[in-house]
């Protein structure tokens, strides 16, 4: 049997439960008390509810809550996280409140049945998109589940009837793999399980020198605050998310009051850069004033004392001069001339001395705003120019989920949820590991193995293959077949 046979099977026995489900009308409202809101990480809140006697979910059901006091308001959508006796954990899209005393929890199983059979179908269906060629080794195993151990490139089990043992092996090939710059899909059966091996991954990791919050991601809120010492609050993909668009909205806000701070500055520095330029050229004219000035200062002091001794020059000094028109009457009148300029250059002086006066303050730049203004200049210029930060600032924030998991080497997640929500059906891992597999449904093994382009481990005790029947249950399956 090929792995589309296989598939192709449990999607015929998803289908036929679907229908049985649907038929027999067991998503029936359920009435829980006691709401308690536990934590809100982003756009994510986790709920405490009671549950009436006898009433089970499963992990990973979606459900519809609907407040009992609000009928008419549409429901919040959740999912069921973990169930311990009569008290549920529900993570929530949109917050209720603080505390609900009463609300009404409507389940779809067979919606979630029918999301799973769907992602199925679309790996028979576009082959191109999935690779089922990991799948193909998975076949033998899920078929006959009582085979020994192997080891190859392609599948690796981890048999040990020793939990701690074979999680400190998978810790460790998470390790290698991540240095090894592979891409990781975490599965475990439950969200508690999901806590504890990324706890012990982490808890090596760490041991080991690496960063294990850049690197690890535990896809739904964790159910519990800490695992081998380490704090899963910070793991959460959620809370990754809010904390790196929060940063980015930050980045965001500082690049606009940099760029509005420069729109300001730039009109202003040029109005007191032409300011400055005005009183460079004045302060040049009254230069040329003053250095006219001064040769017409020393012409007249020549004049005067010229005529002053005039009556005791020699009389061979008094014919040259008047040989060349320098006589008591021309020297007065050269006199009366130079007067008339100096008192005309000294009124242009005075004019200009006015003008500096007032342009001294209309050119004064505060202090420290010119290195501000420089220090933005470099900024915005690094950034790639006014026009690329316009653009930046208009561009909306786009929560990319997609893009944001496939930062993260290893991604922990619980086989409901990898076979049924969208994001999963777009991203592409490495490496499969399977914590707890023989717990794992063969359907939501195979959905995820369909993301894996090179090797799937399985790891587990070997003891739980039949006693929880996720694998052996070929016969129903085809008895399911129409």
């Amino acid at each position: 049997m090929t792995a589309k046979d296989l598939i192709a099977l449990w999607i015929a026995w998803l289908e036929a439960e679907r229908q049985r489900i649907g038929d027999a009308g067991h998503d029936v409202p359920i009435v829980a008390s006691r709401g308690r809101l536990v934590q809100t990480i982003g756009g994510l809140h986790l709920y405490e509810f009671i549950l009436p006697p006898g009433v089970s979910l499963s992990v990973d059901l979606p459900l519809s809550i609907v407040p009992s006091d609000e009928i008419e308001v549409e429901p919040a959508e959740g999912i069921v996280l973990r169930q311990a006796g009569n008290t549920a954990i529900i993570q929530v899209m949109d917050a209720l409140g603080a505390s609900e005393s009463s609300v009404t929890l409507i389940p779809d199983l067979a919606g979630l049945l029918g999301t799973s059979a769907t992602r199925l179908k679309e790996m028979v269906t576009k082959a191109n998109a999935y690779n089922l060629g990991p799948s193909e080794r998975l076949v033998p195993l899920l078929q006959t589940p009582g085979d020994g151990g192997q080891v190859s490139s392609v599948l690796t089990t981890v048999w040990s009837d020793d939990r701690s043992l074979r999680r400190q092996k998978l810790a460790s090939l998470a390790m290698e793999l991540i240095r090894a710059n592979k891409y990781i899909l975490l599965l475990s059966p439950d969200h508690q399980e999901s806590d504890e091996i990324v706890g012990m991954i982490a808890r090596t990791m760490k041991a080991g020198g690496l960063s294990y919050k850049m690197w690890i991601s535990r896809y739904e809120m964790p159910v519990t605050s800490q695992s081998a010492g380490i704090s899963l609050g910070e793991l959460g993909f959620e809370a990754q998310m809010h904390q790196f668009y929060a940063k980015s909205r930050a980045e965001k806000a500082s690049l606009r009051r940099k760029y509005d701070r420069f729109r300001e500055l730039t009109p202003f520095l040029a109005y007191k850069g032409q300011k400055q330029k005005d009183l460079d050229e004045v302060r040049s004219l009254q230069w040329r004033l003053m250095t006219q000035l001064s040769e017409l200062q020393s012409k007249m002091d020549a004049v005067v004392a010229t005529l002053t001794e005039y009556e005791n020059l020699p009389l061979f000094r008094r014919l040259s001069m008047q040989a060349v028109g320098k006589n008591v009457e021309s020297l007065q009148q050269y006199r009366t001339l130079y007067q008339k300029q100096v008192d005309e250059l000294n009124k242009e002086i005075d004019i200009a001395q006015v003008r500096i006066q007032k342009l001294v303050p209309e050119a004064a730049i505060p202090r420290g705003m010119r290195p501000e203004f420089d220090d933005l200049k470099e900024d915005i210029t690094t950034l790639g120019g006014t026009k690329k930060i316009r653009e930046l600032l208009a561009a909306e924030e786009d929560t990319n989920r997609q893009a944001f998991i496939q930062n993260r080497r290893l991604v922990a997640a619980t086989p409901t949820r990898v076979a049924s929500d969208p994001l999963f059906s777009r991203v592409r891992f490495d490496v499969l590991i399977a914590d707890e597999a023989p717990r794992i449904a063969a359907a939501s093994l195979l959905a995820a193995a369909g993301l894996v382009r090179e090797r799937i481990i399985i790891s587990g005790d070997q003891r739980d293959i039949a006693s929880t029947g996720c694998w052996a249950m070929n016969d129903a399956v085809v008895r399911a077949v129409p």
